[in-house]
């Protein structure tokens, strides 16, 4: 393969990835959807964040996080990811990504709760059978703090 066409490769792998990463906020923010989830994470994939906990394999990672939607922890989720930094190594790859996220959720005694999260994704990707798949996803929450949806209410810690 001669440079240009080595260069274009990357380029359409980077464009890729991005749109594995976009189907998987698009999954999660429905409800963490486990059909559409499970098939972006190789057989072997280990999913892990700070506050969550961690799986291995695409069957414990689907599981996971539709238990995680069916319980209503989190809900009507918007993931936004930004910055992406993409390396991409023949059929590996890796990214990293900025994270901030709004979620609606139920605590345990039902008080409904609006959370927002900054933090970080970094992840690995490998290429089989021509398509990219998340391969290792770790999520870092630097912050998670409630935010109001009327600026003149006062959050519970500040009454």
């Amino acid at each position: 393969m001669d440079d240009t066409a080595q260069r274009l490769q990357v380029l359409e792998d980077v464009e890729e990835i991005r749109k594995l990463k976009a189907r998987y906020c698009q999954a999660c923010d429905d409800d963490h959807n486990p059909d559409k989830l499970g098939p972006l994470f190789t057989e072997d994939a280990v999913w892990e964040a700070t506050v969550m906990g961690k799986a291995e394999g695409r069957a414990a990672i689907q599981k996971m996080l539709g238990d995680l939607g069916k319980s209503g922890t989190i809900r009507n989720s918007a993931h936004n990811v930004m910055n992406p930094v993409i390396e991409v190594n023949g059929d590996t790859a890796t990214g990293d990504w900025r994270l901030v996220m709004l979620y609606t959720g139920i605590y345990p005694n039902g008080e409904l709760h609006y959370t927002r999260i900054i933090g970080w994704y970094k992840e690995q990707y490998a290429r089989v059978d021509g398509r990219w798949y998340i391969k290792d996803l770790f999520c870092q929450v630097e912050e998670s703090a409630p935010y109001l949806l009327d600026p003149n209410e006062q959050l519970p810690s500040e009454t």
